[in-house]
């Protein structure tokens, strides 16, 4: 039986994770750097607020989408027919879970599997040209990416496992994070979670450019994809209709660490790709403990369309603790191929993945009262305490 090995640093992080957190800045590429031109014009039309503090990186990300609207029709030219002849021939795998649930820690451990491919970071910012730039401009720019992650003190860099969302709001704009440049305006993005509610139009225009995207992975190396972007929680059944033996693993964890590293994230999102300054008020946090709940509830429904064997559901904790049992217990629970050559990629990962530390956030008891509150049917279904305490704050790290 394998012992269990919890994911956590001997040494104290040099971040703080708190209401005043502080962060190792995104460096200079911010998400909106990888558009083209037209598509960068267009959410400039939809009237985005603005702010002068951004104006350097206005003017940047400007100039960069001339330049790869230049690079986007060399690949077409290039590469074009060969993309569209390109066939998709293994299911793909799609890992589900809330923002701050445990999604990217369960990906990069996924994604050590050679038997699968994966979107890594380049290729999710300039997803119209990778396939003609990557190589050479990786070698040339990577210095300028941190080492790690804005929001928490995971390894970053062009050649690490990313969210595809990325690529979806770059190449058809039809994606919840417009919510970057509308933070205060859900009008703008709420459509785009489940894709229900679009015309017919957009909604091809959404399928087509997803597959576009996977054409161009299974180009460069044809294997079976993992995709994690917790946006995919919110529509099973779409996914289901494109690619009816996909495999699908969720994640949940402790709702509290989950509200309060949601915040966190929009907080350094926001100031590291937001247009504007945005003040993180009431409206905010309504709007997250709103979308949770959307989030769950899609989930709920749409879990009970996939076929016997094709979904596995872990705890955040349980992986944390067990990295091995519990990947182990994915491969099992999904009849996955390829376990040996995954859990040896995991044993000689596991001293960095120690050195990996959670941010750590007090949370006052009123606010946990409310969470708890909004959010009582997750604590509930998922097993986890209320711990409401008699003091007036509680530390929870997450």
């Amino acid at each position: 039986m394998t012992k269990p090995t919890k994911l956590q640093p001997p040494s104290p992080s040099p971040k703080v994770g708190n209401a005043g957190a502080k962060f190792e800045p995104q460096g200079f590429f911010c998400m909106w750097h990888g558009s083209s031109f037209g598509n960068w014009l267009k959410v400039l039309a939809s009237r985005p607020p603005l702010h002068w503090s951004r104006l350097h990186k206005l003017i940047s990300i400007t100039a960069l989408s001339a330049i790869n609207s230049g690079n986007n029709l060399l690949e077409s030219a290039i590469y074009g027919r060969q993309i569209a002849r390109q066939t998709i021939d293994h299911p793909p795998v799609f890992i589900l879970g809330h923002w701050r649930s445990g999604t990217t820690l369960l990906h990069n451990l996924m994604t050590l599997d050679p038997q699968f491919t994966f979107p890594n970071l380049y290729e999710v910012m300039f997803p119209g040209n990778f396939l003609l730039t990557e190589r050479v401009v990786t070698s040339l720019t990577s210095r300028m990416i941190p080492k790690t992650r804005p929001m928490d003190n995971v390894e970053a860099g062009f050649h690490m496992p990313q969210e595809d969302e990325v690529a979806l709001v770059l190449m058809s704009g039809l994606s919840p994070y417009l919510m970057l440049a509308h933070p205060n305006n859900p009008s703008k993005y709420e459509r785009f979670f489940e894709l229900n509610d679009l015309p017919k139009e957009e909604f091809e225009r959404w399928k087509e450019r997803f597959l576009y995207f996977m054409k161009k992975l299974t180009i460069k190396q044809n294997k079976p994809i993992v995709f994690k972007s917790p946006t995919h929680t919110f529509r099973i059944p779409v996914l289901l209709e494109m690619f009816p033996d996909a495999k699908f693993v969720y994640i949940y964890r402790d709702p509290y660490a989950v509200y309060n590293s949601s915040m966190h994230l929009r907080r350094t999102l926001f100031a590291e790709n937001g247009l504007a300054q945005i003040k993180m008020d009431e409206a905010m946090q309504e709007d997250a403990l709103n979308l949770y709940v959307h989030c769950m509830d899609a989930y709920e429904r749409g879990r009970k369309l996939i076929p016997p064997g094709n979904l596995h559901e872990m705890r955040f904790e349980d992986l944390e603790v067990d990295p091995l049992g519990e990947m182990r217990r994915v491969y099992e629970g999904l009849n996955l191929d390829g376990w040996p050559n995954l859990e040896g990629a995991i044993r000689k990962q596991l001293p960095e993945l120690t050195r990996y530390r959670k941010n750590s956030f007090n949370m006052d008891v009123n606010l946990m009262r409310k969470v708890y509150n909004r959010w009582k049917s997750s604590f509930e279904r998922y097993g986890y305490p209320s711990r409401l305490p008699e003091e007036e704050t509680a530390t929870i790290d997450v």
